[in-house]
């Protein structure tokens, strides 16, 4: 395995199998906190809650941004995806109280 082009196509395929197994993690580590989500948002609903709690949004979006720094991951875009997957949540919340 000299040649540079083959050693670099068995390295793209290593990385791809790691990008992919990462992917599935994501997924799979989503759909298990969406289901924890569903559940608050059905408690909130049946105690007649808000379906958005400021206070901790911003305390976890903090709390995201330090483990994103600790990582070694853009804060920013940490906080974007954190914010997205709130919005996400909080719509879900919306449709219980309905």
């Amino acid at each position: 395995m000299n040649n540079p082009v083959t050693r670099a196509a068995a390295l793209l395929k290593d990385h791809r199998e790691s990008i992919d197994r990462l992917d599935a993690i994501l997924v799979y580590t989503l759909a298990e906190r969406f289901k924890h989500t569903q559940a608050v948002g059905k408690l909130k609903a049946e105690h007649d809650l808000p379906p958005s709690d400021p206070s901790r949004e911003a305390a976890q979006i903090a709390r995201l941004e330090d483990l994103a720094k600790e990582a070694d991951l853009d804060p920013d875009f940490a906080k974007a995806f954190l914010n997205f997957i709130i919005q996400e949540v909080i719509r879900h919340h919306k449709k219980h109280q309905k």
